[in-house]
């Protein structure tokens, strides 16, 4: 029947450009003018110019002749398509404006992720390099009815070669290029009679790292990992086939998760960075969260007397950043600290399909196990110890004679300066080690330095399982029918990520000591003297029923309808952690077993428990219904029409915990919904010299998941939107030996929510006569507009309120708060001054000015409407090119060329210069001798022809860490020599 194929594989559309190699019969055709990608279904296949969907595939050949070894390779020649890493050991596939913007474990991949027709769970498969492949497959728009659980953006389908049986094969490759990178791979098929085979493949790579750190004058950022896989088929006859396959994958190496930071410093320390351009500066430390609590104004304000010196700067003075020179090259840093990176990933999947005449039924399972942890500087410098310097020195004096007047207190600052500075103030500095305990530094388990540290470290393992049955009919009448179930299940565990520093550990040890020395308790800290995010446990439990129908109402039109029900529960165990309580120093095993921990409780929000709770425990639902209808009707056989509708879903899901409750903070987030429309015609000429194949598209989007940053925390929000686009595809074979190909694309997103939301990077949405806060509680900002009076007004009121505080401390304005201060001229802010204050003091003292003043706890809110989506280039282009030279004696020359060009984009939902992302090019090239009957082949190869440094995405951070923009860019140019041989 004709659409065999489509139902057996569920997807598929164009070929893209395909090498002159010798081809697989059983997955591709070939004419006068070379090969087509074909798909294959239990015995029966179907070209994909005649599937009415907007995929392209790539063979095993077309990998290695577009260079195509990764996921950032793989998007380069894909219209509306883009990828970029993520900041939290994460990555975004994003299809027509539809990437991963929603940040935690509870959120599905809008991408969905499949082996075999098996969906993923946190893969690693984006991080690997590709090998012993049988095709790759992209559909582009919400997957309605059919493919594993349901993606809003699309699926990649990564299909690997199969055992052959009664035929051994064997390969082997070697590569070597600039930074010192080799790579091999090779594969085996053994036959083990003419129904069972079995096929080993895999693939080791080490290269040097892409970064120098002028620190030590080394290079980061390099990989070594490798990857085996294992397949068995047995075919007992001829309606029966068995497929089982095992795969491992692993990491170990010096890997920047996060590769380079900007910033427009700022020199008032209110917000870090200002609001105008990205820029080779380094964050104002004074506005960082461990800097605030631990400056000499909050001590003081808190009771602790300037007298003692013990503060790690002052607020106004210079910062830890103060002489950190950011160098001006994306592939260069300057670290104290060298990343480590590691991860591994086990697939186990088996597949049984069977006959029974009109009647096929498969059944699936796959086990998935995947780990992952990630640390490097948090700030990626070599931070000043000159501000702490006086700190250290009265921190010393008080270890061995307590405060002067008040005999035996030495016993309350010794543990500290033993855990902090073992060898005196002139020694290394020791800062917490990101233990799960959260003791930290004070349990004996510190790392010590020259200079004070800072690092992250991103944390998880994920263990999930999977199961399929689908039934499908292939009667010779018009109509035919599938039906399918899967049910699917997905635990994390020990999912945390950290923000460790020295001054972070200085403040929870002295303000621990001052509480428990005030309240006649045991010299304690406040526990843990690091930020932890940890999630205990995160479970998945999915399953989905679906169904399609067929009608053929004649040899050339075609009706398709489906449905699908969708149901996900979510359950999350998690809490958050920093300097919540005080834990003797004599603790150990945890941070909870403190006498004092019952003051914790995570359990916050509408739906906590009554009490102090260790952990906040939620569980919520969603399901939902969707489908497709799809009408395709051949004008020729070379020639096809169609239109389709398609409803998308993603299910929502369940925020991270917080350490304070942030007004207008959700705990859940909803599920996306999209209602796509799209028509197409896909259209072969000349027998094959062109194939050209055009899309239109137009999304209703409804709840789309974004991500934002509050209270050190990645929450999720939904917002509405419209995406329209258009793509062109074509493949030109002017004769056997010429091979080009094109593709075009024009992308239009905008946000149509008016619901508002806080621009992170400008709290003061862009107000006149208003004052942008640093609240010296939590380090987040807040603001002030002076509705009369202009801004002489704001800052008048502001300088009232600071120096009533101080009033009630005993401080004045040289020791103290002080009033605000202008931002330069050219800020991007609509503020004119800033400054250090209480915003819940502003709040409530606005509160009595009869509407002269408006006090904004979280900053003012805008709207976003008409926005641009992140991660969604206005325009692409890409083309390539390759000539197969055929010689006498049997042997081959081919030359290829691709260029693609990636157009503008924001990095960010607010948009604006400051989260611009320019367009950028990029041009690969090779040139390849292959052997007779391709037995071997040697290859010179570049990718990257110019060097190109353009960044691919972009990451804001928190308020409390200062506002600094992680980027992430191109890899550098490469290039090298390979050779392989088969037999």
């Amino acid at each position: 029947m004709k659409f065999k194929a489509l139902i057996g594989s569920s997807v598929l559309a164009m070929a893209v450009a395909t090498p002159a190699h010798a081809q697989n019969a059983d997955s591709e055709s070939s004419n006068a003018y070379g090969s087509e990608i074909v798909v294959t279904a239990q015995r029966q296949a179907e070209r994909l110019q005649d599937v009415p969907i907007a995929v392209s595939a790539f063979s095993a050949e077309a990998l290695e002749s577009q260079q195509i070894e990764n996921a950032s390779d793989l998007q380069l020649t894909l219209p509306n398509v883009t990828f970029s890493k993520g900041n939290f050991t994460g990555s975004s596939f994003t299809i027509r404006g539809i990437g991963d913007l929603c940040v935690g474990f509870s959120c599905d991949s809008a991408t969905a992720i499949h082996v075999n027709g098996s969906p993923l769970f946190g893969t690693r498969l984006f991080e690997t390099e590709y090998f012993d492949l049988e095709r790759i497959e992209v559909l582009r728009g919400p997957q309605g009815t059919l493919f594993g659980r349901n993606a809003t953006s699309g699926v990649v389908n990564f299909v690997t070669a199969k055992p052959k049986p009664g035929e051994f094969q064997a390969s082997v490759d070697g590569e070597y290029g600039n930074f010192d990178a080799w790579k091999v791979k090779g594969m085996v098929n053994v036959p083990l009679g003419d129904t069972l085979a079995v096929r080993a493949a895999g693939f080791y790579l080490k290269r040097g790292g892409y970064t120098k750190n002028l620190f030590d004058n080394s290079h980061i950022d390099g990989r070594e990992m490798y990857a085996i896989r294992g397949s068995l088929r047995w075919e007992p006859g001829p309606d029966t086939t068995l497929d089982l396959m095992g795969y491992y994958f692993r990491e170990k190496d010096d890997r920047l998760r996060i590769q380079k930071q900007l910033c427009q410093r700022d020199p008032t320390g209110v917000l870090g960075c200002l609001n105008n351009r990205r820029e080779y500066g380094k964050v104002n430390g004074n506005a960082t969260f461990p800097s605030v609590l631990g400056s000499r104004e909050v001590f003081g304000l808190n009771g602790i007397s300037p007298a003692l010196g013990l503060g790690t700067g002052s607020l106004y003075g210079a910062d830890i950043n103060a002489t950190s020179v950011e160098p001006n090259d994306v592939r260069t840093v300057n670290t104290d600290f060298t990343p480590e990176y590691f991860t591994d990933e086990i697939q186990a999947q088996a597949h049984l399909d069977h006959s029974f005449g009109t009647i096929n039924i498969g059944l699936t399972g796959i086990y998935q196990r995947t780990r992952v942890d990630s640390r490097q500087d948090y700030n990626l410098d070599v931070a000043s110890r000159a501000p702490l310097q006086q700190g250290l020195n009265s921190l010393a004096f008080l270890a061995a004679n307590g405060i002067p007047g008040l005999p035996g207190t030495n016993a309350y600052f010794a543990p500290i300066a033993a855990a902090l500075i073992p060898n005196g103030p002139a020694g290394n500095v020791c800062t917490s080690n990101t233990n799960p305990n959260g003791l930290g530094v004070f349990g004996g388990d510190g790392i010590c330095a020259a200079t004070p540290l800072a690092f992250d470290r991103s944390v998880a393992k994920n263990e999930s399982w999977a199961g399929e049955a689908i039934i499908t009919s292939d009667f010779d009448g018009p109509l035919n029918f599938l039906l399918g179930g899967i049910y699917s299940q997905s635990k994390t565990t020990d999912g945390d990520y950290y923000i460790n520093a020295f001054s972070i550990d200085y403040f929870a040890s002295l303000f621990g000591t001052f509480t428990a020395l005030s309240r006649g308790l045991p010299p304690s800290y406040l526990g843990s003297p690091y930020f932890r995010n940890h999630d205990e446990k995160f479970k998945l439990t999915s399953y989905g029923i679906f169904g399609e129908a067929y009608f053929e109402a004649s040899d050339r039109l075609k009706f398709t309808v489906g449905l699908r029900y969708n149901n996900d529960k979510k359950r999350d165990i998690s809490n958050s952690t920093l300097a919540n309580f005080l834990v003797p120093y004599t603790t150990t095993g945890d941070i909870f077993q403190s006498p004092y921990s019952g003051t914790f409780d995570a359990d916050t929000g509408a739906t906590g428990l009554p009490g102090p709770q260790r952990f906040r425990d939620r569980t919520f639902k969603f399901d939902e219904f969707t489908g497709r209808a799809v009408v395709d009707f051949k004008i020729t056989d070379d020639n096809l029409l169609y239109a389709s509708y398609s409803r998308g879903y993603k299910s929502g899901g369940i925020n991270p915990a917080l350490q304070v409750i942030i007004p207008g903070v959700t705990e859940t987030f909803d599920a996306e919904i999209v209602d796509a429309f799209e028509v197409g015609s896909k259209n072969t000429f000349g027998g094959g010299q062109l194939q050209l194949n055009l899309t239109g598209f137009y999304y209703k989007y409804k709840g789309l998941q974004l991500s934002r940053i509050v209270a050190r925390t990645s929450l999720n929000d939904n917002v509405d939107a419209d995406i329209w686009g258009v793509e062109v595809e074509g493949i030109v074979r002017p004769d056997p030996d010429w091979l080009i190909n094109l593709g075009f694309s024009y992308l239009n997103t905008k946000v149509t929510d008016d619901t508002l939301f806080i621009n992170q990077r400008d709290p003061s949405g862009g107000l006149p006569n208003s004052v942008i806060i640093k609240d010296i509680g939590q380090a987040f900002n807040c603001a002030i507009v002076a509705n009369v009076g202009g801004q002489a007004a704001a800052d008048a009121f502001v300088t009232a309120v600071n120096n009533g505080i101080n009033a009630s401390r005993g401080l004045t304005a040289a020791n103290g708060l002080r009033g605000p201060t202008a931002f330069p001229s050219d800020s991007g802010l609509g503020a004119g001054s800033g400054a250090f204050s209480s915003c819940d003091a502003l709040v409530a003292a606005a509160a009595g000015t009869g509407g002269a003043i408006t006090a904004y706890g979280g900053g003012v809110p805008i709207s976003i409407k008409g926005n641009k989506l992140p991660q969604a280039p206005n325009v692409k282009f890409s083309a390539g090119v390759q000539h197969t030279i055929n010689f006498d004696s049997g042997l081959s020359l081919v030359p290829r060329m691709d260029l693609t060009y990636t157009g503008d984009s924001y990095g960010n939902i607010f948009n604006g210069r400051v989260n611009k992302v320019k367009g950028y090019a990029q041009a690969n090239a090779q040139i390849q001798l292959n052997g007779r009957d391709d037995r071997w082949y040697v290859r010179g190869f570049v990718q990257n022809i110019f060097d190109s440094n353009a960044t691919t995405g972009l990451y804001l951070t928190d308020q409390s860490s200062g506002l600094f923009t992680n980027i992430f860019t191109l890899e550098p140019r490469r290039y090298g020599i390979g050779a392989g041989v088969k037999f």
